[in-house]
């Protein structure tokens, strides 16, 4: 006999029929000799219904008095669901977060769960009964007993952290989708089903927009080993399993805002290329890539920053050993890559530096707090080192420093994230390359995302010391302002005797104005140069831990892309995810370009139900 959670979305119980439907899968469940707890999600469109009644009275309601109206949504549902049960003769019970023991931060409309208290839920499952539980909400620690709301996704959250606590053998979400897709169907009609996919994998798909599971359930669930899988609420087939590393041995107490970062990483075996001045057109990060990787070139980290005039500098990084083969390639590309108008202005130029580290933290904590990446970098310059090249993803952050300071960089770290040393051995890990000539056994790239909700800010000459990322980040870090792709420009320019490069970042396109409007208040006073909004932009990523292994995958994507004539504006890699930001209006046909590319494609058309 299994202990499971299931969890079901808006739209799998959208209607009385659908409810019916809902209690005749759990009664199934149950016959089959399983304990049962299902959380639920508002019907169909109430959530929306709520919000516009709220609008209609205020222009910007009270969030504690949002999160009242909100809640209302989901205890609608379990008492429908627990009368369908009751009336097939299976006993149930209906309970609200804060009746489950659901505890959160004092945060209206985006608390964090801190525990959960499992007395009574055990009680009832150990009666025989189904548990129909009000997802999306739970009730402050403080005396107050404040009813708050989790945010978007809230109720894969409450699911995922209900299986956490109780231990269940599994979690199943249930969706309009058939499980986990490649891309989004209704933008590639051709996507394809995948049979499993790891953890780490679904946070970066999960973080870029690919709504079938919200990233803090996939943290929940990596942190505590649960495992989850997406069916679809229709049929009868096996869905997508999300699988997950062994479990740590977390506390459950401060269930989500427990130790954001897991490991310090570093690898001291690397050395930097930089291609400066090459023309702002598609196509060129193409034929740089697609001879590295036909010279076997094994590539770590790419970044592509914001152009400057009609062009823009590409760098990558290299483990020592390959560096001459990297710098032959590079040199032998480079005249080729030079603006045909006017060669001599516009000459692509190679730097090589040497005796460079990587640093990493890493952590599925990092999701949604644009503190953690603020404090690596306060923490850096604290400990005097500068900062050459970052990158980031969801569950990672990566600092390129001098490789006289890693030593230094690697115990401030330890000691800002409470990290326990380990083993000189076990510390170092060195990042896989996404361009390595060796084979790997599972495909390269499992998803494509695409995220149009995205701007992007660039600051100017910016002063090139340690603690001016720091400063910057911290600042929007105050503001509760989380960021996403950071990319730091090779090109410095001595202004005054004041070396300076310009920085670019993406946030939320909600915050964009405002992290504009604060940027700009202090760029004097901190002695930085313009603050540049563009929101019109696009970010599409190719995910997969597949790319560890496989020969040329940067290359191809970058292939399409110039095919598509569609140009480059940025680029950033991590392990598993290279991500590019192009123009919002060929977003669109970047991720068909790309899945395409990569012949992810199955021969079933996916039909998302209305």
């Amino acid at each position: 006999m299994a202990l499971i959670v299931q969890k079901y979305g808006g739209t799998s119980v959208g209607s009385v029929e659908r409810i019916q439907a809902v209690a005749q899968r759990v009664y199934k469940t149950v016959k089959a000799g399983n304990s049962l707890v299902v959380v639920v999600s508002a019907m169909g469109k109430t959530t929306d219904g709520l919000v516009k009644l709220a609008t209609e009275i205020s222009p910007n309601p009270n969030r504690r008095e949002m999160d009242m109206l909100l809640s209302t949504g989901e205890q609608v549902t379990i008492a429908l669901l627990s009368m369908a049960l009751q009336e097939l003769g299976q006993p149930a019970i209906s309970m609200t977060g804060a009746q489950v023991g659901i505890v959160t931060e004092a945060e209206h409309s985006r608390a964090r769960i801190l525990h959960i208290e499992t007395t009574r839920l055990t009680r009832h499952i150990n009666e025989g009964k189904v548990v129909v539980v009000a997802g999306f909400q739970g009730t402050s620690s403080a005396g107050e007993m404040e009813i708050t709301t989790l945010g978007r996704g809230g109720s894969d959250t409450s699911a995922v952290a209900i299986a956490a606590a109780l231990r269940a053998n599994f979690c199943e979400i249930y969706t309009d989708v058939p499980g986990i897709l490649t891309t989004d169907p209704r933008l590639v009609a051709e996507a394809q089903l995948m049979d499993a996919i790891t953890c780490n994998e679904m946070l970066e798909l999960a973080s870029l927009g690919a709504k079938v599971l919200h990233p803090r359930a996939v943290e929940i669930a990596r942190n505590y080993g649960v495992p989850l899988v997406v069916r679809s609420s229709w049929t009868d087939d096996p869905g997508t399993w999300v699988t997950s590393p062994k479990p740590q041995g977390r506390s459950l107490i401060n269930l989500e805002i427990a130790r954001p970062v897991d490991h310090v990483e570093f690898d001291t075996d690397q050395a930097k290329v930089a291609l400066l001045r090459v023309p702002d057109k598609p196509g060129v990060a193409a034929r740089l890539f697609g001879e590295i990787s036909r010279q076997k070139v094994d590539v770590d980290l790419i970044i592509q920053s914001i152009h400057e005039g009609n062009s823009n500098d590409i760098a990558f990084t290299v483990t020592t050993p390959i560096l001459k083969r990297a710098e032959a390639v590079t040199a032998a590309i480079a005249p080729a890559l030079r603006s045909q108008s006017n060669p001599k202005f516009d000459e692509a130029e190679v730097m090589v530096e040497h005796n460079i580290a990587k640093v990493s933290i890493a952590g599925a904590g990092m999701i949604g707090r644009p503190g953690v990446a603020a404090k690596m970098f306060a923490t850096l310059a604290e400990a005097g080192v500068n900062i050459q090249m970052i990158s980031t993803s969801e569950v990672k952050v990566s600092c390129v420093v001098n490789a006289a300071d890693c030593d230094r960089a690697v115990t401030a770290l330890r000691t800002a994230f409470e990290i326990e040393a380990k083993s000189k051995g076990e510390l170092l890990t060195p990042n896989s390359s996404l361009l390595t000539s060796h084979s790997s056994p599972t495909p390269p790239v499992r998803g494509v995302a695409l995220d149009l909700n995205q701007a992007r800010l660039a600051i100017r000459q910016l002063p090139d010391r340690p603690g001016m990322a720091a400063k910057l980040f911290g600042l929007l870090a105050q503001h509760n302002i989380s960021v996403d792709m950071i990319i730091q420009s090779q090109r410095c320019r001595v202004i005054n005797g004041v070396p300076r490069r310009d920085i670019a970042f993406t946030v939320s396109r909600l915050d964009g104005e405002n992290a504009k409007k604060m940027l700009t208040q202090v760029a004097a006073e901190l002695g930085w140069g313009e603050v540049v909004l563009n929101s019109a932009i696009a970010k599409v990523s190719i995910v997969g831990a597949g790319m560890v292994g496989q020969p040329g995958v940067a290359a191809k994507m970058f292939e399409a892309l110039a095919q598509q004539q569609i140009n480059i504006q940025m680029i950033a890699t991590s392990e598993i995810k290279i991500s590019c930001v192009v123009a919002q209006e060929q977003g669109v046909k970047a991720l068909q370009a790309i899945h395409a590319a990569f012949e992810l494609a199955g021969s079933e058309k996916f039909v998302v139900p209305a």
